[in-house]
C-alpha cells in the first residue's frame, strides 16, 4: 500500500501542472552550442549570447506569437535591462497593436534614466500614430532633438508618418521632408500616404509624380499606395498609367500591387476589366478574393455571392470582411433565405461579437423586411459605434416606425454618442415616413443650432419631403427658396407631386416651370410635366413634354420587385408582376369554380339529380384552371417552376 502511494504521488509530481510555451530556436542553439563549444577554441563559428540578449531574444519571439502576458512577464524578471530590451517592448507592443502600453514602457524607460535610441524613437512613433495622439507624438519629436537624433532616416520617416496622421494639415509632415538632408523611397511613401489616409488622392498623386522626377526608384509599396490615391480620386486615365508603370517596373508579379491594381478597377466600376485582371492573376490571397466579391457586392450582388462561393469551393478561409461584403449583397438582393445561411456561419465561425459584421446584419435583416430580427441583434450587441444606430434607425424609419426611430435617437444621444450628419438624415427621413412633421422640425433645428451641423441637399430634401408628406406646401417653397444652394430637379419634382396631390394649381405651375426651367435629365420628370399638363388639359403641352422625353433618348425605369418562391428568387419588373398576379388570380378562381362543382355535385348525388351538366361544367372549370397553370409553367419570364431547379419539393399538379 505504501509503494503504491509513492508511486501514486511520483506520478502527479512528474505531470506537468501548467503549459508552457516552446523554447524559441534561437535560444535553444544558443543554449546549446554555449555547452558544446569548448572554451579554449580560439574562434569559436558560434558566439553564445549573454542573459539579457537571451532574454531579449524571448520576448521578440512570444511578441512574433502575440503572447504578450509572457513577455511583460519575462521583462519583468529581468534583473538588467539595457536600450535593446526596451526598444524590444515598445515595438512589441506596437506591433500588437498595445499602442498604450508601448507608450508607458516608453515613459518607463526614461525614469529609468535609459537613454533611447533611434529605433526606439521610431517605434514610440508608431505607437503614436496608433493612439492617434498628435500631444504625445510632439513630445517623443522634442525629445529627438534633445537626444541629438535629428538627420536620422528612421526617425525622420517616422516623424513623417506620425505627423501625416495625426495632424489636421499635412503642412508638418511636409516641413519634415523638406528638412531631410536624404530621402530614400520609404521617405517619399510616407509621404504619398499622409496625403491618400486623409483622402487627398490628388495630392498623393502629385508626390508620387514628384518621385518619379527627381530619378527615385520607386518599390512596390509606392506603387501600391498611389493605385490607391488614383482609385479614391476615380479617375480612369491615370489609373491605366499606374497600370501601364507597374508593369514597366515589373511589379506585375507583386501581390499587394496587384490586389491594389484590382480594388482600383472595382472601385471605377470596370468589372468586366476586373474579373478579367482576377482571372490572369498567376497567384491570389484572401485580399484579393475579398476586393473581387465587395467590387461586385453593390453592382451585381448575385455575381458576388457566385464569387464567394467559388472562393469557398477553393479552400480558402474566411474572415469577417469577406463575410461583411457577402452579407451586404443579400441585403442589395433582399434575400432573407439567404442572409440567414449567412448569419449562420458568421455564429458558426465565432465572428458573432464583431462589431462591422453585427452592424451590416442590421443593415441586411432591415432590407429583407425582418425588422424584428434587427432589433434583436442590436439590443444583443454589447458594444454599439455610431454605425451600429445609424442602421438600427434607417431600418425603423424604412419600415414606418418613427416613433420608434425617435426615441432610439433619443438614446444614443443619452449615451454620449455625438450624431453626425447621415443620423440626421436617419431620423428626418423616418419621422417623414412616419407623419412626425414636429418631431422632425425639431431635429432639423437642432442639428443646426446645437451640434453645428451644416445641411446639405441630402437633408434639405428630408425636410422638403416631411413638409410636402403633411400637406404643408407652402412651408416646403419657402424652404426650398432660402436653401444656401441651387435646388435641382428633384426639390421642383417632390414639390410639383405634392401641389397635384393637394390641388394647389398656383404653386403647381411655378414648380412646373422651374422644373422647365432646368431642362432636367431624367426621364421620371418629363413623365410627371406630361401628366401634369394632361391633367390641365394642356395637350400641346403634354405632346410637347413627351417629344422632349424621347430627344433625350432616356426612358423612365421601372420598378422592379423582389420575389422567393419556392426556394428560388426572381426579380420582376412591375408589368410582369401584375401579369403574374393576374395569372395567380385566374389560377385561383378555377380552383375555387372546381371546389364549388364538387360541393354541388355531391349535394346533388345525394338527392338523386341529374349530374351530366354539372360534370360538364366542372371539366371546363378543370381545364381552364390547369390551362392557365400550363402556360404559367411553360412562360420564359416566370420559369419558377422549370426543371432547372433541383431544389423543388413540390410539383405542378
Amino acid at each position: 500500500m505504501f509503494s503504491y502511494t509513492t508511486e501514486m504521488t511520483s506520478r502527479k509530481l512528474l505531470r506537468p501542472r501548467t503549459h508552457f510555451n516552446p523554447i524559441p530556436p534561437i535560444i535553444r542553439n544558443s543554449l546549446h552550442c554555449s555547452q558544446e563549444q569548448p572554451t579554449t577554441q580560439s574562434n569559436p563559428p558560434f558566439f553564445s549570447k549573454g542573459p539579457n540578449l537571451l532574454a531579449t531574444d524571448l520576448i521578440k519571439s512570444y511578441f512574433q506569437k502575440g503572447s504578450v502576458k509572457e513577455a511583460r512577464k519575462v521583462f519583468d524578471e529581468m534583473s538588467e535591462r539595457d536600450v535593446v530590451t526596451w526598444t524590444a517592448m515598445i515595438a512589441g507592443y506596437t506591433s500588437c497593436s498595445h499602442h498604450s502600453s508601448a507608450w508607458g514602457v516608453f515613459c518607463e524607460m526614461f525614469r529609468s534614466d535609459v537613454e533611447p535610441n533611434a529605433f526606439t524613437f521610431s517605434s514610440v512613433l508608431k505607437a503614436c500614430k496608433g493612439m492617434d495622439s498628435l500631444l504625445c507624438g510632439a513630445l517623443v519629436h522634442g525629445s529627438t532633438v534633445k537626444y541629438g537624433m535629428k538627420g536620422s532616416i528612421y526617425v525622420e520617416n517616422a516623424l513623417m508618418d506620425m505627423y501625416g496622421a495625426c495632424c489636421v494639415s499635412m503642412d508638418d509632415a511636409c516641413k519634415v521632408f523638406s528638412e531631410l538632408h536624404e530621402k530614400n523611397a520609404v521617405s517619399w511613401t510616407s509621404l504619398i500616404t499622409g496625403y491618400t489616409h486623409r483622402g487627398d488622392g490628388y495630392g498623393g498623386l502629385q508626390v508620387f509624380r514628384q518621385m518619379l522626377l527627381e530619378g527615385v526608384e520607386p518599390n512596390p509599396f509606392s506603387f501600391s499606395i498611389a493605385v490607391k490615391a488614383c482609385a479614391s480620386i476615380g479617375s480612369q486615365t491615370f489609373g491605366r498609367q499606374l497600370h501601364s508603370a507597374v508593369i514597366k517596373y515589373a511589379f506585375d508579379c507583386h501581390l499587394p500591387v496587384m490586389n491594389s491594381i484590382l480594388d482600383m478597377y472595382c472601385k471605377f466600376g470596370c468589372l468586366p476589366e476586373a474579373k478579367q485582371y482576377f482571372d490572369e492573376m498567376s497567384q491570389k490571397d484572401l485580399i484579393t478574393w475579398n476586393a473581387l466579391i465587395s467590387g461586385y457586392e453593390k453592382s451585381d450582388p448575385r455575381e458576388s455571392l457566385s464569387i464567394f462561393s467559388h472562393m469557398e469551393s477553393e479552400g480558402f478561409s474566411l474572415n469577417s470582411f469577406t463575410l461583411t461584403s457577402v452579407t451586404a449583397a443579400c441585403a442589395n438582393l433582399a434575400v432573407l433565405n439567404c442572409g440567414e445561411q449567412v448569419h449562420g456561419g458568421i455564429i458558426r465561425r465565432g465572428f458573432n461579437k464583431n462589431l462591422a459584421l453585427a452592424n451590416t446584419l442590421i443593415d441586411m435583416y432591415a432590407k429583407c423586411g425582418s425588422i424584428t430580427d434587427a432589433h434583436k441583434i442590436f439590443s444583443e450587441m454589447s458594444d454599439r459605434d455610431l454605425v451600429s444606430w445609424t442602421s438600427m434607425m434607417l431600418g425603423y424609419g424604412d419600415h414606418g416606425y418613427g416613433k420608434e426611430a425617435v426615441e432610439l435617437f433619443d438614446e444614443m444621444v443619452k449615451s454620449g454618442i455625438r450624431p453626425d450628419r447621415i443620423v440626421f438624415m436617419a431620423v428626418l427621413s423616418a419621422c417623414s415616413h412616419a407623419g412626425l412633421v414636429t418631431e422632425g422640425l425639431r431635429y432639423f433645428k437642432s442639428m443646426i443650432n446645437d451640434y453645428k451641423v451644416t445641411p446639405d441637399k441630402d437633408i434639405y430634401s428630408c425636410v422638403v419631403d416631411l413638409l410636402c408628406r403633411a400637406g404643408r406646401i407652402k412651408e416646403a417653397y419657402e424652404l426650398i427658396e432660402s436653401m444656401p444652394f441651387k435646388p435641382d430637379e428633384s426639390f421642383w419634382g417632390a414639390l410639383l407631386g405634392a401641389c397635384r396631390a393637394h390641388k394647389l394649381p398656383h404653386l403647381s405651375r411655378l414648380a412646373a416651370q422651374r422644373l422647365l426651367d432646368l431642362r432636367p435629365n431624367m426621364a421620371g420628370t418629363y413623365v410627371m410635366l406630361s401628366n401634369f399638363y394632361a391633367a390641365e388639359g394642356k395637350w400641346g403641352e403634354y405632346a410637347n413634354m413627351r417629344m422632349l422625353m424621347r430627344g433625350t433618348g432616356n426612358k423612365k425605369e421601372a420598378g422592379q420587385s423582389w420575389i422567393e418562391m419556392m426556394e428560388l428568387e426572381q426579380k420582376l419588373k412591375r408589368k410582369e408582376l401584375k401579369q403574374l398576379v393576374e395569372i395567380d388570380i385566374r389560377i385561383f378562381i378555377g380552383i375555387m369554380a372546381c371546389h364549388s362543382i364538387v360541393v354541388t355535385k355531391f349535394y346533388a348525388r345525394q338527392n338523386g339529380k341529374e349530374e351530366h351538366d354539372i360534370s360538364s361544367k366542372a371539366s371546363l372549370a378543370k381545364r381552364i384552371s390547369f390551362g392557365w397553370f400550363e402556360r404559367y409553367k411553360q412562360d420564359e419570364k416566370f420559369n419558377f417552376y422549370k426543371g432547372s431547379s433541383s431544389s423543388m419539393k413540390h410539383e405542378a399538379p
